[in-house]
């Protein structure tokens, strides 16, 4: 069994000794990971990148920040659960997608998108 897996069993088990299941539905779960995204992106809020450097030694900033991933993983394993998505599967295929559309080449050290690209040849890979 991967890791991932066995994560999401062990979600599975947590949400059905409460019987949450009747409240996740794909559409439920989905609008739940982006409140958990909103609440990961509240703790930057008002914030330079150096003060959020800086709250990498705060260990209450530290553990809200671990909180707040760990939320919106376990509802990722739950969409992807209910989707019947391999989420590893789904990154190898993406990570292979955008290698086309970002070849190193022209992407490297760029953070402009695929279609903003300068060389056409980026774009008519896609």
């Amino acid at each position: 069994m991967s890791p991932l897996s066995e994560l999401t069993a062990k979600v599975l088990e947590f949400r059905d000794e409460r019987n949450w299941a009747q409240f996740h539905s794909l559409r439920n779960l989905i609008v739940s990971l982006n409140l958990e995204a909103g609440e990961l992106l509240e703790l930057t809020q008002w914030k330079s990148d150096t003060e959020m450097a800086g709250l990498l030694d705060q260990a209450d900033a530290r553990e809200a920040l671990r909180d707040e991933c760990a939320d919106v993983l376990i509802y990722l394993l739950l969409i992807a659960e209910q989707a019947g998505i391999d989420l590893a599967e789904a990154t190898r295929l993406k990570l292979a997608k955008n290698a086309v559309k970002y070849p190193v080449d022209i992407s490297y050290g760029s953070s402009r998108k695929y279609s903003q690209a300068p060389a056409a040849e980026c774009r008519d890979k896609v």
